[in-house]
């Protein structure tokens, strides 16, 4: 058999896989929706008796149907999350009554809200130190569905090269944003290990490039079916020892 070509890069899926984003999500979906309701309720306080309350004409299920809707109508930005918010919010807060431009001041506000908020989160606490002695030894790239704006966090620095795949109008499991993340490494996939959460988004699609991949199975599924160069971890923290495996057998 024909040794594997040396690993070079490793690109990094980002939410589920160097922090929870389960809670980090709730709280950001509740609390910019809550925030935009209680901002709105303020300003237009003369307003109220004839155009109601925000929430109660529009409860944040009503958000997440039009959220839906949108990315029906829009399959192309399907994956740009940022822009599906944004205009879900102000379709709604035309539809409430809002002129267009204060619509579009409001819907914007309410995002820098969600960002805000969407970014308090909290790495593992062995990613830090984890990125720091692989960025010694690999070239590293940040490969995202998520509109986590990767700049705002203090690890940025362990990733010169970072794929937002939903602005790019190509979200995973679309091959485009490994495609772009592994030119930028100069890297080809035999020369690189792709770690992600995702079976359907991060697992599947970069074996069928040629990358390596270590799964993070954080739910303990087990693997769906055994796909060669697809390695099962429980925790990212796993990473150095299936890399050191790895070298020590050729693979």
């Amino acid at each position: 058999m024909t040794p594997a070509r040396p690993l070079t890069a490793l690109t990094f899926d980002l939410d589920d896989t160097l922090w929870d984003n389960g809670q980090v999500m709730v709280h950001t979906e509740n609390g910019h929706y809550a925030w935009l309701d209680e901002a709105l309720t303020t300003w237009h306080a003369p307003r109220l008796d004839t155009l109601g309350r925000f929430s109660e004409r529009f409860p944040i299920t009503a958000y997440q149907q039009r959220r839906g809707e949108l990315a029906a109508r829009h399959p192309l930005r399907r994956g740009d999350f940022t822009w599906i918010r944004e205009q879900s919010l102000y379709e709604l807060l035309t539809e409430y009554g809002l002129s267009n431009e204060e619509s579009r001041r409001w819907a914007t506000a309410a995002m820098d809200e969600f960002m805000t908020l969407r970014h308090r989160l909290t790495p593992y606490p062995e990613v830090e130190s984890l990125l720091e002695s692989l960025g010694a030894d690999f070239r590293l790239a940040a490969v995202t569905n998520g509109n986590v704006d990767l700049t705002r966090l203090p690890l940025a620095r362990h990733f010169p090269v970072r794929i937002a795949a939903g602005e790019m109008h190509a979200p995973k499991p679309d091959a485009r944003p490994f495609l772009a993340a592994l030119s930028r490494l100069m890297a080809t996939p035999s020369q690189a290990m792709h770690v992600g959460d995702s079976w359907a988004e991060d697992v599947l699609p970069a074996q069928r490039l040629g990358m390596r991949v270590a799964w993070i199975d954080k739910r303990d599924e087990g693997l769906p079916s055994p796909l060669p160069g697809v390695h099962r971890l429980g925790h990212v923290r796993e990473l150095p020892a299936l890399l050191a495996s790895l070298e020590e057998d050729g693979r």
